[in-house]
């Protein structure tokens, strides 16, 4: 479990693709400490860390993770974010993140509104019902609310240290992102069908 706040990136120094994907990630900050084992967040992807040396760590990533989230088309040298999981007693700043991707999306645009950017992205259309104005949503990792929801697509806005905390420094329009929506929404979507 995460809260979608980014405490660390990472840079991709090593990807062998031999039976599943090994990655191996240095971080940039060394803001926090991890283990073997450890639950990681990777561009909002929940990675086990499987090796560890005092510069780097390294996750496995099996076939279909590879499918279903945007690290098929990580590359050596890439920018992630990275958060460690949450532990018992932990504030809780961002919303609960399972690090379960629903949908890969793509980045449609951004534009500036004061010193901020408003970020726009397609809304995949099996996931729709579960996104609201001022509910809660994490792209790549990072929590975040929802601004705007129209029929397909969905905008959020970055404040500057967001941006610069985090891989949507670097983000431009096309690129791909991993979308999770927020789990309460979920449950109640869920609990609504159950009653109808």
């Amino acid at each position: 479990m995460f809260t979608g706040l980014v405490k660390d990136q990472g840079i991709i120094t090593r990807i062998t693709r031999e039976g599943d994907t090994v990655i191996t990630i240095a971080p940039k900050l060394k803001a926090f400490t991890y283990g073997i084992g450890d639950s990681i967040s990777c561009n909002g992807i929940c990675l086990t860390v499987a090796k560890m040396t005092p510069a780097d760590f390294t996750v496995s990533l099996s076939a279909e993770t590879m499918r279903v989230t945007t690290a098929g088309e990580w590359k050596e040298n890439d920018l992630i974010n990275l958060e460690p999981s949450l532990a018992m007693g932990d504030a809780l700043g961002g919303h609960l993140v399972s690090g379960h991707v629903d949908a890969v999306t793509r980045v449609l645009h951004s534009q500036p509104y004061g010193d901020s950017k408003q970020w726009a992205f397609e809304l995949p259309p099996a996931l729709a019902r579960f996104i609201a104005p001022k509910g809660s949503i994490t792209i790549d990792g990072v929590s975040l609310t929802v601004n705007d929801v129209t029929q397909d697509r969905f905008s959020v806005m970055i404040i500057p240290h967001t941006a610069e905390a985090t891989r949507f420094a670097t983000l431009k329009a096309g690129d791909l992102v991993n979308l999770e929506i927020d789990m309460l929404a979920r449950y109640v979507a869920r609990q609504l069908e159950a009653r109808a």
